[in-house]
């Protein structure tokens, strides 16, 4: 998710991208960064020469966010975490490792798994209607759920408008039907299928069949079908009015405008996001998901060779490509590396798993910077860690 969140009394409502700007970091108080090993991990190298730490003490100490957090892993499975700064601003305390965040948009990878599977269940059909599922639904100026196919809204060339910048500032929880109504009250952006246009109302369109099809809530449906199946433990989709993350996590902070004071927007209502954006996870189980996922384990040969059928997509960086329900980026030491990257009040993620599978790695920040380079930044850690582990794994 490349939308930036704007908060107004602890509210969040997101903005369609992130505004170019300065943040003003302060001056904080950062602890000694560190990397680590688990008892099944493999030690690669002092902290101190590793360019991953290196890179994240770079984003806490000149870019100011408060925290960072990564995990890199190898084919062989070897995991190494790291984090920087501090988890929690008011009291300096020290940053979880592998901590769990609100990832965003990468939720919609798990959002299109789900429905991708019903694909090969038989149950949806990628280039059937949405009006077929959810009848007399999606009609408005220019809009024509006839028109609309499954395909459409994975991809993100339904022409839908997005309902994100016309949420309310005010605190109230969001129905997925609040959220498509918003959305439906503007005009169609372009005819289905004439262009692409990144729009959160599409995987709310997409969770509505979910639930429509299987009769079960989407949080359930997205549990069974994916969490479970990937083996992660670190994972969840928040249930209606759970403000909370319930594992050891560093505070998120927001500011209302660039410059203005951080403030902690770690407990919110993330209704507003719903099959878009709502769910918490960790670095390394991220890691685990998108290596499962383009291993094969979640999907049947036919559906992921769907889901990476992509279109051009520079909203996610230059070369970049979207899939269904994913995103496809070049490398700079050739190849290319599959995920999707989360933005929410109060955190940023980033990462993937390269096509040849040999490493992938997340990297969480605990603000949304005002300044474009930052993530950009965060971006470079990506790649250098995807690239200098493959190199490693021969």
């Amino acid at each position: 998710m490349r939308e930036q969140a704007r908060q107004k009394r602890g509210v969040v409502a997101a903005a369609a991208a992130v505004a170019a700007g300065v943040m003003a970091a302060g001056a904080l108080v950062v602890p000694a960064a560190s990397a680590t090993t688990g008892p099944h991990q493999a030690r690669t190298g002092s902290a101190r020469a590793d360019a991953v730490q290196e890179g994240l003490n770079a984003l806490v100490r000149t870019d100011g966010v408060p925290a960072a957090l990564a995990g890199v892993r190898e084919r062989a499975g070897h995991t190494r975490t790291y984090t920087a700064g501090v988890g929690d601003l008011a009291t300096g305390s020290a940053v979880p490792r592998d901590g769990q965040v609100r990832v965003g948009s990468n939720t919609k990878a798990f959002t299109a798994v789900a429905v991708l599977q019903l694909v090969g269940e038989g149950k949806v059909g990628l280039d059937t209607s949405v009006e077929t599922y959810l009848p007399g639904l999606v009609h408005g100026k220019g809009i024509d759920g006839n028109r609309i196919t499954v395909r459409r809204l994975l991809q993100h060339t339904s022409g839908l408008p997005d309902y994100v910048p016309y949420l309310d500032d005010d605190v109230r929880p969001y129905t997925p039907g609040d959220l498509v109504d918003i959305a439906l009250r503007h005009e169609a952006v372009f005819a289905p299928g004439e262009d692409w246009q990144y729009s959160n109302t599409n995987y709310v369109l997409a969770g509505m069949i979910i639930e429509k099809v299987t009769r079960r809530p989407l949080g359930e449906e997205l549990h069974r079908r994916v969490i479970e199946r990937a083996g992660l433990r670190h994972t969840y989709f928040p249930a209606p009015g759970d403000v909370k993350i319930r594992e050891a996590h560093p505070k998120g902070y927001y500011q209302e405008s660039p410059g203005a004071p951080l403030r902690d927007g770690t407990e919110l209502d993330p209704s507003w996001a719903w099959a878009a954006g709502q769910m918490i996870s960790t670095n390394s189980d991220l890691n685990r998901f998108y290596t499962a996922l383009l291993s094969g384990d979640l999907l049947p040969k036919a559906q992921l060779r769907q889901m990476r059928t992509t279109v051009p997509a520079e909203y996610f960086g230059p070369g970049a490509r979207y899939g269904l329900g994913i995103v496809s980026r070049p490398l700079s030491c050739g190849g290319r590396y599959w995920g999707h990257g989360g933005s929410t009040t109060g955190y940023e993620t980033r990462g993937g798993v390269r096509g040849d599978l040999r490493a992938a790695a997340n990297i969480a920040v605990t603000t949304q910077p005002s300044d474009k380079r930052v993530m950009e930044r965060v971006d470079g850690l990506v790649d250098g860690a995807l690239c200098r582990r493959a190199t490693r794994s021969h």
